[in-house]
């Protein structure tokens, strides 16, 4: 793995006056599989948008490989970075066509039509994430887990080397979710591919993510691996809310158990009646 292979320094974006960063700094190596986690209005999607360059940044700098992305062309930086939105575009456009525009960087001047290369990387990946069954379907008739796992397949069209994922299972059923998370994995251990994504289930952030990015009030909390990010302590300070967490008894990744306020008034009053 090369150390410092995305180095997010001292970044700070945002919106005006309302929210911005505060001079966030983070460390990814090469073929890292990694999550950014936090409470709603914790900084999760202004980093992601600064990294991914939809915001601009007011300072610091975003390196890949220590390359400056804030100064790649847009054509350059496509062919390094690629990006999975949380709703992917259902349009009017089959899903073969779909997923080729991730080859859309890759067109030399004057070229208006794909190469024969671009269709074999585009049947690759559409059979890999298992959409090449649809490929002549309209995007729009596929149902939501369907549409994610095209857009997926159009981000690894792009051949990228850092995949960024916004909140990818966050309107799907327990099904797609393992499905895709499953899937990443897998492209994440077999080609070395280095993935950031928001996600705000903790239990799927726990299982899946080697590397966790703990977001509160513009900064960065804590940062680490799941086991010393998500223990009880650091989730009842940034959520404030009580929790229990267990270590999963097969992967050995910690689980977290919620408590409903009933429950707590329960355990309340009998330690009361105990004492």
């Amino acid at each position: 793995m090369v150390a410092d292979y995305l180095k997010i320094d001292k970044l700070c974006c945002g919106y005006g006056r309302s929210f911005n960063l505060k001079d966030v700094s983070v460390s990814l190596k090469q073929g890292v599989f990694a999550g950014i986690i936090g409470p709603n209005g914790s900084g999760k999607t202004t980093l992601f948008k600064g990294i991914s360059g939809v915001l601009k940044a007011k300072s610091g700098k975003i390196l890949l490989q220590n390359v400056d992305l804030g100064k790649l062309k847009l054509g350059e930086k496509a062919r390094r970075v690629a990006v999975v939105s949380q709703f992917p575009d259902a349009a009017d456009i089959t899903v073969e066509d779909y997923v080729l525009l991730g080859r859309l960087p890759y067109r030399q001047s004057f070229q208006f039509f794909e190469s024969a290369r671009d269709r074999v990387i585009a049947r690759k990946y559409m059979q890999l994430t298992g959409v090449f069954r649809h490929a002549k379907k309209l995007m729009s008739q596929l149902s939501g887990g369907e549409q994610q796992l095209a857009a997926i397949a159009q981000a690894l069209t792009q051949e990228p080397e850092l995949l960024l994922m916004d909140e990818p299972t966050s309107h799907l059923d327990i099904t797609h979710q393992v499905q895709i998370l499953n899937l990443i994995q897998r492209l994440n251990r077999e080609t070395n591919l280095t993935v950031l994504m928001i996600i705000h289930d903790l239990n799927l952030a726990a299982e899946y993510c080697d590397f966790l990015i703990m977001m509160n009030n513009g900064d960065v909390h804590t940062m680490g691996a799941p086991l010393d990010v998500l223990n009880y302590k650091n989730i009842e300070d940034v959520y404030n809310t009580v929790v229990v967490t267990q270590n999963n008894p097969l992967s050995g990744k910690p689980a977290i158990f919620l408590v409903s306020e009933k429950v707590l008034k329960e355990v309340q009053e009998r330690y009361k009646r105990s004492e």
